[in-house]
Formats: structure tokens, C-alpha cells, sequence
């Protein structure tokens, strides 16, 4: 089963923000997308001008269900899009969906800046996140079936990644090499 979360914001800005909580480690032996292959997506959240949604696997056997959706609300999506930190989000819905997705703009000012100090750098509130943009956290959630909490979190994470966008812009994304992929096969998005 799929829990599914959904707010209406007004944001000003073209594209859709896409930010997905995960469980698994990265395998740092490689340098490509191949470091994201144990990666297992289990929340997927988006924001663009109008709302701001939000899909979470409720425990393992509703993950591949999440993927299966997640596919098909990729495709509907409005681009550019956006993500905090995009070889990330890249990486994990390419080994977890089969997708390339073209981001345009990669809100981290540098590789591996955190979140914690962009948003107490730019003054942007919590909004209401349980974990203060500890990641870790939202995955020890997510496994303790805490769901509702783990779901707080990505709402934060999109509501403060469109603070950041909206703030001070974006930049192109680093290169990714892409190896490998998912069940689906590579197919490329760019919508």
C-alpha cells in the first residue's frame, strides 16, 4: 500500500522540485550511477506551483508498488526540474525506475554542501521537520513504520528546497555517468 500525502501551496516558480527519502547504502567503490544500485527508493515527493505531493511505500512489500507509480507521475510531471541535490535523486530513480531524468538546476551551491547551513544561512524556517534535515533519521523512521514522521520530513525537505530555488537560484548539474539501471530498461525523461 502507497500512503499518499497532498497540500496546495502557491510557488513561484516553472518546473517541479523533486525530493525522495531512501533506504540502503551507497556502494562508494564506484563513481558512476552504480553507487546508487543498493539504493531502494521508499518515499517520492514533489513540489511545483500549485501542490506539493507526496508517496510513501508503507513498509518493504510496498516499495516496488511505489516505483510502479512513481513511473507514471514522473511522465506527467512539469520540467525543468529541480533537486537539491541531483545526482542523487538521478541516481536512485535510475537504478530504482530504469529512468534518465534530465535535471536542470542542482540547488546545492557545491558538491555535498549541506542543507542544515543553506537553510540557516538563507533564513528559512523548519517547517515542522522532525529531524532537522537529518536524513538518517527519516530512514530510521520510515523502518520503524513511522510513517507519518518519515512523510514530515519530505514535506520540509520540498518546502525548503523551494525556498532555496526561489532565494538564490540554481546551477547546471554535475555529470553523471549512467550504468546499468533498473527493471524498466534506461528510458529517458526529460519531461
Amino acid at each position: 500500500m502507497i500512503i499518499e500525502y497532498r497540500e496546495t501551496v502557491k510557488s513561484d516558480f516553472q518546473g517541479t522540485i523533486i525530493d525522495v527519502e531512501t533506504i540502503g547504502e551507497f556502494v562508494r567503490t564506484y563513481r558512476n550511477s552504480r553507487r546508487y544500485k543498493d539504493i531502494q527508493l521508499v518515499i517520492f515527493g514533489f513540489i511545483n506551483r500549485n501542490a506539493l505531493q507526496i508517496f510513501c511505500a508503507e513498509g518493504e512489500g510496498s516499495i516496488n508498488e511505489l516505483k510502479e507509480e512513481a513511473s507514471k507521475i514522473i511522465s506527467g510531471l512539469e520540467s525543468p526540474f529541480y533537486a537539491f541535490n541531483s545526482e542523487f535523486e538521478r541516481g536512485v530513480l535510475f537504478h530504482n525506475l530504469g529512468m534518465k531524468i534530465d535535471f536542470a538546476g542542482e540547488l546545492q551551491r557545491y558538491k555535498f554542501e549541506p542543507k542544515v547551513e543553506v537553510v540557516r544561512e538563507l533564513g528559512i524556517p523548519n517547517y515542522d521537520d522532525p529531524f532537522f534535515d537529518n536524513g538518517r533519521l527519516c530512514t530510521d523512521a520510515w523502518r520503524k513504520r513511522e510513517f507519518n514522521r518519515a512523510i514530515a520530513h519530505n514535506r520540509a525537505c520540498l518546502l525548503k528546497e523551494r525556498d532555496i530555488l526561489s532565494k538564490r537560484g540554481f546551477r547546471d548539474p554535475d555529470e553523471l555517468y549512467f550504468v546499468g539501471g533498473g527493471k524498466y530498461g534506461g528510458k529517458t525523461s526529460s519531461n
